[in-house]
């Protein structure tokens, strides 16, 4: 008796647990996000000023699931994506893994949550290393820094109308002369037809622009324009017109325009936060410098690739928005201040 019970308890749990891996095996196909797992997060600088909490790029990380493992690296803004293809199931254990230079290494456990609550944006936060924080203590004599602004130059092109061209072409033709299919013909093939053409060029660093092409005398209502190299104009524009009646003339006018480059140079004031200033400059800008005053004197700062000075260390990154603008920031060294 007692043996019988042992086998049916046997029996029910196998039954028991082949139903629940059949539905967790119908909710992961019917669910799909129960399987390849989507992580993103940004990762920032640790400060108490939410205006400092600075973007942490190239950061090396790595994700760990279980026996799986991806490794990746933050861009400039601070963020990351990766994908861990394997089925991933509510309460998995993640572990993030980040190092960078000049910042302690993080480690944060966090659990996949439920559908709603299973992708999060995650946003972490590295603290720096002591040696590369900037000292708060006040100096006896800091070197003031003071009347600062940004200034860079900005290449374009800029363009002059330096005149119209007009000129006229005739399609020289012989009314009603039939064709016998000896090309050019008229449209319906009826009439012996000839080709009137023209061509202009604008000249080095010019350029035509509202090209007009029509018949002004003639039968020109037995006229077309054949094949035309003038819509978009350009430097050489040419047209090619069909005429399958008497002689034809033709006007083409145009402006023309002279392309040249230019420099422009501008100027902008940083925003200051505590020991740090901010700017942002369009991806165009050549020659970034700042100038300002070192205790009176005014001097002149080019920031170079390392965007770095000897009163101030700055990072450049590319901003995320449509305008694809570059972000400047730079915190004072030991022994200066605004």
């Amino acid at each position: 008796m007692h043996g019988t019970h042992r086998r049916l308890r046997r029996i029910f749990s196998i039954v028991g647990i082949v139903l629940l891996t059949t539905v967790l095996l119908l909710l992961i196909h019917r669910d799909s996000s129960l399987g390849t797992l989507a992580i993103q997060g940004v990762l920032l600088r640790q400060d108490k000023d939410v205006r400092r909490q600075q973007p942490v790029g190239g950061a090396q990380f790595t994700v760990r699931s279980g026996k799986t493992t991806v490794t990746a690296e933050t861009d400039s803004q601070g963020y990351f994506r990766i994908l861990l293809n394997k089925v991933v199931l509510p309460g998995t254990k993640l572990t993030f893994q980040f190092t960078r230079d000049s910042y302690q290494p993080l480690t944060v456990q966090t659990t996949v949550g439920m559908r709603t609550q299973r992708n999060p944006l995650y946003v972490f936060f590295m603290k720096e290393t002591p040696q590369s924080v900037t000292p708060e203590v006040p100096n006896a004599n800091p070197v003031k820094v003071t009347n600062l602004r940004i200034r860079y130059v900005e290449n374009g092109t800029s363009e002059t109308n330096i005149g119209s061209v007009i000129r006229t072409f005739e399609a020289a033709n012989q009314a009603n002369v039939p064709c016998n299919g000896h090309a050019p013909c008229s449209p319906d093939g009826r009439w012996k037809a000839s080709i009137g053409s023209t061509s202009l060029d604008a000249g080095t660093g010019n350029e035509f622009r509202q090209v007009r092409v029509s018949c002004i005398a003639g039968p020109c209502p037995f006229t077309k324009i054949a094949s035309s190299g003038y819509e978009k104009g350009g430097q050489q524009i040419s047209v090619r017109v069909l005429d399958w009646s008497a002689t034809a003339t033709f006007l083409i006018e145009a402006e023309v325009f002279h392309s040249s480059l230019n420099s422009r140079v501008h100027h902008l004031f940083p925003v200051f936060f505590g020991r740090t200033l901010n700017f942002t400059l369009p991806e165009t800008e050549e020659g970034v410098s700042i100038e300002a005053e070192l205790n009176g004197t005014m001097m002149v700062f080019p920031l170079g690739p390392d965007a770095n000075m000897s009163w101030a260390a700055c990072t450049v990154r590319d901003s995320a928005s449509a305008d694809h603008a570059r972000v400047y920031h730079c915190e004072l060294k030991p022994g200066y201040s605004f």
